[in-house]
Order: structure tokens, then sequence, then C-alpha cells
């Protein structure tokens, strides 16, 4: 079933609505009092009350040409309500402030300026209408007359003013809640920098420690096989083809807990001025040689930043960090897809992405991706994204990623182009 909005809610007064409306109506109380009554007054503040509720509450006569549409209507009807209440000497001259309080909230100092000459001009338009033969300009009349139209400039000019700085202050207050906002986004990733730094160093001395205790007997059942497989006869093959088995599974069981220590031992970092895009594309030229033979399923995309010179970093580690990140995006495309690779230069870092659009991360395993033995794969250990991770950290680097479920994932990887301690 389809909704729609309640358009009665437009309708409702608010509070400076009703206030409005009451002042206006103590103005037509008071109009009702005059001596000789024109209906033309009530009908000049009724319009100039609902003007400006409609000012109020419209956003298109706050701003523009609609703004400007509101205070010449405003002027043409405070010229209506003089000319049938004295004109030039009517009591509610003062309405000629409403025009240009509206341009010093809507228009800035120059329509607020152009404002108070427009509403000078037509109050004084009615010096055309005067019968001067009763009439006696004197200097006291013209004095007096100057001074109502300087109170139109300094109405206009003060308001303008508080508006200008009222939306000064707004203006910091928002770029201070961005700022906020983007502090406590780094916070929080810093956070979950930090945890996951911890969890790698707790899970990286159990894995140190677990894998030399599992090496020695290990390479006792190794030995066994070996000289079961040398002792057995040769008519016994299921003996032998048993010891080739266990001989196998301990080799694998070894090369497991080689990446195991090769994530636990910490990384001493050679450093050397290299040119980060070599590092990718010799990456690159790996990830293109494990793909199946004729497989043209794959698109690989590349721009490199011109302007990002050769700084220093561990060129090894960083081919096998890019080289990692690429073989999962293939991964993510079992079916085919594009890997894109990008770098750019920051003010203090070298950034990198390597991007593919394959089936994304969930956003629940976003936070967990790079934690020791967490993957998503069948046959995953989890210990490849761990270990690009730690190369990352050693370098002071940052790596994040953002990805969509169907759409693909990016990694984004940075290095500082100073070395830092």
């Amino acid at each position: 079933m389809t909704t729609h909005p309640d358009w009665r809610a437009g309708l409702r007064l608010r509070r400076i609505d009703v206030l409005w409306l009451l002042v206006m109506a103590v103005l037509l109380a008071l109009a009702s009092t005059l001596p000789a009554q024109n209906p033309l007054v009530f009908i000049a503040l009724g319009a100039i009350a609902v003007v400006q509720v409609a000012e109020m509450r419209v956003s298109k006569l706050q701003a523009g040409w609609g703004a400007v549409l509101a205070v010449v209507v405003k002027l043409a009807l405070a010229w209506l309500l003089l000319k049938v209440t004295g004109e030039i000497e009517s009591r509610y001259y003062l309405i000629f402030l409403l025009p240009v309080v509206s341009a010093a909230s809507t228009l800035g100092l120059i329509g607020t300026l152009l404002t108070a000459i427009g509403s000078s001009a037509v109050y004084c338009s009615f010096l055309l209408l005067v019968d001067w033969g009763r009439f006696e300009v004197t200097p006291d009349n013209l004095g007096e007359l100057v001074i109502r139209m300087m109170f139109f400039f300094m109405t206009g000019i003060l308001l303008n003013h508080v508006v200008t700085e009222q939306r000064r202050q707004a203006e910091q207050y928002r770029k201070l809640a961005d700022d906020l906002a983007k502090a406590n986004r780094e916070l929080v990733e810093a956070q979950a920098q930090v945890r996951r730094s911890e969890r790698l160093a707790a899970l990286g001395q159990l894995s140190a420690g677990l894998a030399h205790e599992l090496r020695n007997p290990l390479g006792v059942i190794r030995g066994s096989a070996e000289l079961v497989s040398k002792n057995v006869s040769g008519e016994n093959a299921v003996a032998r083809e048993m010891a080739d088995l266990i001989a196998g599974e301990v080799d694998r069981a070894n090369g497991l807990i080689t990446r195991f220590l090769e994530f636990a031992r910490p990384s001493p970092l050679h450093r050397s001025r290299a040119d980060l895009r070599e590092v990718i594309e010799q990456a690159l030229g790996q990830v293109r040689r494990s793909l199946p033979p004729g497989q043209d399923s794959y698109r690989i995309e590349t721009d490199f930043a011109a302007d990002l010179a050769p700084f220093s970093f561990d060129a090894d580690l960083m081919e096998r960090v890019f080289f990692n990140l690429l073989l999962n995006g293939v991964q993510a495309m079992p079916s085919g897809g594009t890997l894109r690779v990008r770098t750019r230069r920051l003010p203090d870092s070298a950034e990198a992405e390597v991007s593919d659009t394959g089936s994304g991360v969930a956003a629940e395993n976003l936070e967990s991706i790079f934690n020791p033995f967490f993957t998503t794969k069948q046959d995953g250990v989890g210990l490849g994204l761990a270990i690009v991770s730690k190369i990352v950290d050693d370098h002071r680097g940052k790596i994040t990623l953002s990805s969509e479920v169907g759409r693909g994932t990016t990694f984004t990887v940075r290095l500082p182009l100073v070395e830092t301690g």
C-alpha cells in the first residue's frame, strides 16, 4: 500500500504564525476605530498578513527571485495602505520596514540597501500627490521625512549584520560538527586497528609457541613413516602407500607451521628506495602467471600516478602484500571479472587501491577480515590477509577495505613517504 505525506501538516499554524496573525489582528482592530473607515485598509493589512505568513512557510519565497517577488509585493501593499490612510502623513509609514526586514534576511547587504532605497522612493512618491496649496515644506518637515527614511536603512543594515553573523556561526558549527564526525570516524578506525594489532600480537605469540612444539613430534612421525616405508616388503603396497601418505601430510602440516611462524615471527624491514609501480607490476605478473591457461574472462586495469616518485619501503614484503591482495581479488571472481589497481600521491603518503568486481564481503565480516585464522573460503587458512595487515603495520602504514556484497571489494593501502620511527 502506497503512503502519501499528510498534506494537512503543511496547513498547521506554527507559533510564529499565530504571533504574527495576532499582531495583524490588533492592527485591524485599531484600523476599525479610525474616523473615516476605508475597506481598502482591511484588504491591505490582510494581504500583508497573508504574504508574510506565506514567505515564512514557503522556501521558494526565501531565496533568489522568490524573495525579490515577496519584497516587491510588500512594497506595493505598503503603498496601498498608506494611500488610503493619509499618504505621506499616514501613521502606518513604518509598514515599509517589512520589505526591508525581508530583504535583510534573504537578499544580503546589497539587496537590503536597494530595498531601503526602494522603500524610501515609494514612500516619497506620495509627495507627488500632495496638495501644495495647503502643504508647506519646512526644515522640520523635511528633517522628519529624512529621519523616517534613515530608519529604513538603520533597520536593514543592523538586521542584515545579525543575520550574516548567525549564518557565519551556523557555518562554523556545521564545519565543527563535520570535523568532530571525521575525528570520531578516525578514532573508531584507530581503535579497530589497535584491537586488531593486539589480537595479531597475542595470536602471533601463541602460534609461534605452538608451531615450535608441533615441529618435534611431526619430525618423529615423518621419520617413522620413512623407516616404515624402507623396511616393509615390496609386496605390502598398502603399508608403503600409507607411509607415503603420512609423510605427505606431515610435509603439508610443516608448510602450514612455516606460515604460522612467518606470521608470528617479527619481520625485519629492509627498506630501500623503490618504485611502488614496479613492485605492483611484479605482483601483477605473478598473478597473471597463476591464472589458468587460456583464461580471458579476467580484465586487469591499472592507473598509476605519474607524480609518485620512489620512496623508502621494503620492496620484497610489499610485493607480497600486493600479490596477496590481487590474488584475493581473483579468487573472489571465480567466473571472471575486472581487477583494478590505482595509485596516487597524497601530501604525506602513497596510496594504492586494489579493487575487484567479485562477491564482496558481508558487513558483519568487515572488522574480522584481517584477523588470523578468519576465512570465508572452504580451503582457506585465514593467514593471508593477516600477514598483509602485519606487513603494512610494520611500515607504519594503514590498510582499509570497503565492500558491497555482490558488487566487489576495494583494499586501500597507505604507506608513509617519510620513514617514521
